[in-house]
């Protein structure tokens, strides 16, 4: 099985980068970034990537970490999971 499917995105596909990639494994949080939706795994990408200031750029980290423990919450906004 291969890894997520990013080939319905409109917008272009981000990388993992190295240093998330680290914090997600150090945090026990990759399998919930996994299970996320692509278009959401590539949006917390893009956010934190966005970031122009290292302040903006560790704090948007730590709300992705923390939306990926609590497991109901995208970009501050409630959100179900999948459907089972």
């Amino acid at each position: 099985m291969g890894g997520p499917d990013f080939s319905r995105l409109s917008r272009p596909v981000e990388p993992l980068p190295k240093a998330v990639e680290d914090l997600l494994r150090a945090e026990n949080l990759t399998e919930a970034y996994r299970s996320r939706p692509p278009y959401q795994q590539n949006d917390y990408i893009r956010w934190i990537s966005g970031a122009k200031r290292p302040e903006t750029r560790e704090k948007r980290i730590r709300q992705m970490l923390s939306e990926l423990r609590g497991g109901h919450v995208y970009m501050k906004m409630a959100w179900r999971g999948k459907k089972e």
